[in-house]
């Protein structure tokens, strides 16, 4: 019978309780299970499915909350908190935490995943038997990406970016793992690793892999009298008292613009949903 070894799921037999635990068996190695985890009525006997990691003391124990992919296979892992010098603490799906190593992410912290984005990974091991998190290297990526469809050419995929360089970022499909490279020409600013964007396709190749763009269309995009407002209007919590009414005296000093291209660039944005005017006031949406 096969070594008992943190990160596997394992099917053991329940030996006994002993207080607030009971003991499982493979019928040479024992484990304890905190009787907390157990929902339903065991008895002694019983087959039940775990995950084995390494408590806090080093000792190997179990755990009925069999996380979202197992060691060998990959997939997305929530960020819960990020450490400087650290790296990113993730959540597999079990009560125990995982660490991402910051010598695995990005050389500029700017670009570090945040809290609440997604890392894509695997499980590994230390030789203490510790589990840590190994992000999917671009082999990797190559064999699990699905192939994409012509058909897919300007459509908008929500994806993360799993690898970020100087010429680009390579990004993963959330709901399907297609491959997408996005130019450095075709982005405004770097997205960080695991941040969810929507990507406007633009090439299919054939490979099945694709090009994407984050920038909008041409029709979405903003006149720099529109932007400049929008931007103003995030600066200062997204409420102003300026608008339709204001005198253009008041507008040239705040936005260097005329009354007329102050009021062409309202219209732009009200157009296209993002403010709203009302009481004197423009107000971000």
């Amino acid at each position: 019978m096969s070594e008992l070894k943190s990160g596997e799921v394992v099917t053991l037999t329940v030996l006994e309780q002993q207080a607030s635990k009971w003991i499982l068996t493979n019928g040479i190695d024992e484990l304890p299970l905190n009787a907390s985890e157990i929902t339903e009525p065991l008895a002694i006997g019983d087959r039940l499915q775990v995950f084995l990691f390494v408590d806090r003391r080093g000792d190997l124990a179990a755990t009925t909350a069999i996380p979202t992919f197992a060691q060998g296979e990959y997939g997305w892992a929530r960020v819960l908190r990020v450490v400087a010098h650290e790296g990113a603490y993730v959540d597999i799906g079990t009560s125990r935490e995982v660490l991402v190593k910051a010598e695995d992410l990005p050389a500029i912290k700017e670009v570090w995943p945040a809290q609440g984005d997604h890392l894509f990974m695997t499980l590994r091991t230390d030789r203490n038997g510790e589990l840590f998190g190994r992000l999917a290297t671009e082999e990797k990526i190559s064999e699990l990406y699905e192939g994409a469809f012509e058909e897919m050419h300007n459509q908008n995929i929500t994806a993360r970016p799993y690898r970020l360089l100087p010429v680009g970022t390579f990004l993963l499909g959330v709901e399907v793992p297609y491959r997408i490279f996005v130019h450095e020409s075709e982005r405004q600013e770097e997205p960080r690793l695991g941040q969810d964007v929507v990507v406007r396709i633009i090439d299919v190749k054939d490979d099945g892999s694709m090009n994407g763009s984050l920038l909008p269309r041409k029709h979405e995009r903003l006149s720099n009298d529109a932007q400049q407002i929008l931007n103003y209007l995030q600066e200062v919590g997204g409420k102003m008292p300026f608008g339709d009414k204001s005198s253009p005296d008041e507008i040239q000093e705040m936005f260097h613009m005329s009354k007329a291209a102050f009021k062409r660039a309202l219209g732009t944005l009200m157009k296209a949903g993002k403010i709203k005017q009302q009481n004197g006031w423009t107000e971000q949406i």
